[in-house]
């Protein structure tokens, strides 16, 4: 049911989730006791040992391979796959909404096949196949998608990074498989007070090329039908990796057909940082939308100097406080600021770093921001500002002869 409404698609969605095995877990304590039940303390090492050996890449893909390798066995997949619950649910419901009138569809980095299978099981008239780079997800994906009897679905062990996929196909689905390079953080800022990226063609290449993305993308767009459309979701909340990444589509012809769609869940107990869900077909067969190169709108509260007025907080909290972006709107509608230390400096990483301590008629402020589009405002009253003094000096530490002070 394609075009059925998200609740509906949630509801069956839950039941493909359950028949898997995975069920939504309340905390962490929980989840790791789960996992202490089914695994032993050795076979736990080993997970531990495999997931810092797939974060840190330190041998490349073949870490990737084996870490997926080996979570991939029937008896593991619910103490395992359950911490990701939310993520199916949210990703997988919006994505086959997105399905309609496809009569090929492609998944890569399908995995173990979760979401593959559900999107064969809402699509009987299609034709389905998904690619993983991992030959024991694979397996596992063709043994639960002929438990499930579906025809349509097909599995084969395929890594883009190496070998384009064959033929041609109406939807291609690609989510947290493009952009997995999640320690890099992506093209700075012209400036610490903007979020704006000039168009330099050469740091756009070299994001792409050390990210792997530029290569990965330019296959997909070779195996999309001239009509075709898109599906991504990929590590890309922050501005910094939302924007080449965006930059990257636009160059190889492909354009917005729907509004990006934001999607926050939980991973258990933390908040993720990844999306939004692109849904992009090539420009010149569709009617497009600009791509937003602003940060997206966040849930701080409105500054306002009426309202910090009239509240009222315990002696150690501010008045107000923000770490989003809209920090620096806020920052820069304090009024009559006097600057009482600042330092604006270049990090270990590249990034330019600004910190500033400074008050106004009637409150005390600290300030950070930094080119990769942090930013945190913190206020407080006259008679707090030794608390952001402290703060300010445990930020900045020992000046340097190079740092400007006022």
């Amino acid at each position: 049911m394609p075009g059925a409404p998200n609740d509906e698609r949630q509801t069956a969605l839950r039941a493909h989730l359950a028949w898997w095995g995975l069920r939504h877990i309340e905390s962490d304590a929980a989840y790791f006791a789960w996992q202490r039940d089914v695994f032993t303390p050795q076979e736990l090492e080993t997970l531990h040992r495999s997931i810092e050996a797939k974060r840190v890449a330190a041998n490349g893909p073949a870490a990737d391979i084996a870490f997926y390798d080996l979570t991939a066995k029937l008896q593991s997949v619910p103490a395992l796959y359950s911490q990701r619950y939310e993520y199916y649910l949210e990703v997988g419901s919006r994505i086959a909404g997105r399905l309609e009138n496809a009569g090929t569809i492609l998944d890569v980095g399908c995995g173990i096949g979760i979401l593959t299978t559900f999107y064969a099981k809402q699509c009987p008239g299609a034709t389905v196949l998904g690619l993983d780079r991992s030959p024991a997800s694979i397996a596992l994906a063709r043994q639960r998608a002929q438990e499930l009897a579906l025809t349509n679905l097909r599995f084969e062990c395929l890594d883009i990074d190496r070998q384009n996929p064959a033929g041609r196909f109406d939807v291609i689905i690609a989510t947290h498989t493009l952009l997995q390079a999640e320690q890099d953080p992506g093209l700075p800022s012209s400036d610490w007070r903007s979020f704006t990226r000039a168009c330099d063609t050469s740091a756009q290449q070299l994001f792409e090329q050390r990210t792997g993305v530029g290569p990965r993308l330019d296959r997909l767009r070779d195996a999309l039908s001239p009509n075709g459309r898109l599906i991504l979701f990929e590590k890309t909340r922050q501005l910094a990796r939302r924007i080449p990444f965006q930059r990257a589509l636009a160059e190889r012809g492909l354009a917005l057909l729907f509004p990006p769609e934001p999607i926050r869940y939980r991973s258990i107990e933390e908040v993720t940082d990844d999306g939004p869900l692109y849904v992009t077909g090539v420009a010149a067969s569709a009617k497009v939308l600009p791509w937003d190169e602003q940060p997206e709108l966040d849930g701080s509260p409105p500054f306002s100097v009426t309202q910090l007025r009239a509240v009222r907080v315990d002696r150690d909290q501010p008045l107000y406080e923000n770490h989003e972006s809209s920090a620096q709107q806020a920052w820069s509608h304090l009024p009559s600021k006097q600057v009482v230390a600042q330092i604006t400096r270049t990090e270990t990483d590249g990034r330019q770093f600004h910190v500033e301590w400074g008050r106004t008629a009637e409150f005390v402020y600290l300030y950070c921001a930094n080119t990769f589009d942090q930013r945190q405002l913190v206020v407080v009253d006259q008679a707090r500002s030794a608390m952001v003094e402290t703060y300010y000096r445990e930020i900045v530490g020992e000046p340097s002869a190079n740092e400007q002070r006022t």
